[in-house]
């Protein structure tokens, strides 16, 4: 594995990731900021408003996600790099590879995060199960019908993929 040198800027988007997670303690928000760059510019933040929306989803880096997708016009985050203030629960892990970003920089590690209970580590023994023994089942409903949009996605030729 090939070593990343941490420069500057990086410390710098880090620290502003980190006065995002703090300013938004005062607004009653969770102690969570993101920062999505591109080529050394902002492209988007975001705070943890969990609380504040009723949205168990608004973690920092899918609230910056969303709104760097919303000014970029781009459901793909190319070439984009994301500084966190924390280390990406599973959620916002999975968003981040599905926006396609390009390395991820976090400051507080998942074991902090446990420490002031922000602890997932339950998720991530519930992923490693298998569906019917997850603490909130997962049950396959198996009929015929269940395929065709599947196949109606397949063969549509004008889709945009994914």
């Amino acid at each position: 594995m090939k070593l990343i040198e941490i420069t500057d800027q990086d410390r710098y988007f880090m620290r502003m990731a980190c006065e995002i997670a703090s300013e938004n303690i005062d607004r009653g928000g969770g102690p969570f900021g993101a920062v999505i760059v591109k080529d050394g510019e902002v492209v988007s933040t975001g705070c943890n408003t969990v609380t504040l929306s009723n949205d168990p989803t608004a973690h920092a880096e899918v609230n910056a996600i969303r709104r760097a997708c919303e000014l970029t016009h781009n459901f793909k985050l190319d070439g984009c790099v994301v500084y966190s203030s924390c280390e990406p629960c599973p959620m916002c892990l999975s968003a981040l590879y599905w926006a396609g970003v390009t390395r991820v920089y976090y400051g507080n590690t998942q074991h902090d995060a446990r420490e002031i209970n922000f602890d997932d580590n339950f998720i991530y023994q519930e992923i490693a199960k298998p569906n019917e023994l997850r603490y909130i089942p997962c049950i396959h409903i198996e009929d015929e019908n269940n395929i065709e949009h599947f196949r109606k996605w397949a063969a549509k030729t004008d889709k945009v993929e994914y």
